[in-house]
């Protein structure tokens, strides 16, 4: 695994999860369908971005089977549990994710990442989020116990 740096300890012993109870899925529409993506997921949960070659939605597992007619020709991947690391992080800051992704790749966890401009996210398959959640803790447990040495 990747290990923290010290400078990044504080943000690891900063952070808090936030494991989202709903379940989300993971879609792909063509670009021709980019604009109906947008008006209907601009709201907390979801991700609409903009691809050449498609349009990826990150959205609650029931908001798309209320309108996955809407979409002809969409791949669906889910469910998945989304998770927020809830601590504001330094855009210069390199390797937070690297420490995090190591970690999870040796569980055997597979992510997939999205990134706001305070905060990062993952999307872990909804049978692994016990297990990813119980890693992220140990990590950020670790470090506070690493700050207060």
């Amino acid at each position: 695994m990747v290990e923290p740096s010290q400078s990044m300890l504080p943000f690891f012993a900063d952070t808090k999860l936030i494991v989202h109870p709903d379940d989300y899925v993971l879609v792909s529409v063509p670009p021709d369908q980019g604009a109906e993506a947008h008006r209907l997921w601009l709201r907390p949960f979801s991700s609409v971005t903009y691809d050449h070659g498609e349009v990826s939605l990150v959205v609650r597992a029931s908001e798309w089977t209320v309108n996955e007619s809407r979409f002809s020709g969409a791949k669906v991947e889910g469910p998945y549990t989304l998770i927020t690391f809830d601590v504001v992080l330094n855009l210069a800051l390199v390797g937070y994710l690297s420490v995090v992704s190591s970690l999870l790749a040796e569980e055997g966890v597979s992510i997939y990442v999205l990134s706001t401009y305070l905060r990062d996210h993952i999307l872990v398959r909804k049978m692994d989020s016990e297990k990813a959640v119980e890693a992220l803790t140990r990590l950020i447990e670790r470090s506070r116990l690493q700050i207060k040495e």
